[in-house]
């Protein structure tokens, strides 16, 4: 067996979380380009608990750079630009972040069930 792996699953992993500045438990988090949600807030050496995959109920807006619904199966992305929502279907300004479980009217925003990653 290979003695150079770290996490035999590597799902759940303890880093430094690029965006937000400051994750608490339950944000959508970037690490660099790797999605995410916080399992914890973040630490005094600047890290974070952070589950990598998985489904989880996350705020969602229904637009791109204008309103725009969502259906149950698009992509969806990280948009550190929009405020407060973060997730929403803009892939011009953000990171691919995961797949909407459910659909989100235009220019609504809801709390859906999100498949982190991709």
């Amino acid at each position: 067996m290979a003695t150079n792996i770290v996490q035999e699953h590597g799902d759940d992993l303890y880093v430094a979380v690029t965006q937000p500045t400051t994750p608490v438990s339950g944000d959508p988090v970037l690490v660099g380009q790797l999605p995410g949600v916080a399992l914890t807030d973040e630490q005094a050496d600047g890290k974070t608990s952070v589950k990598t995959n998985g489904t989880a109920r996350l705020l969602v807006k229904g637009e791109t750079t204008t309103n725009a619904a969502i259906t149950a199966g698009d992509i969806v992305y990280y948009d550190s630009a929009a405020t407060p929502h973060k997730i929403n279907k803009d892939s011009t300004n953000g990171v691919r972040f995961g797949y909407a479980l459910e659909d989100v009217a235009s220019g609504a925003s809801k709390t859906v069930l999100v498949k982190i990653g991709y």
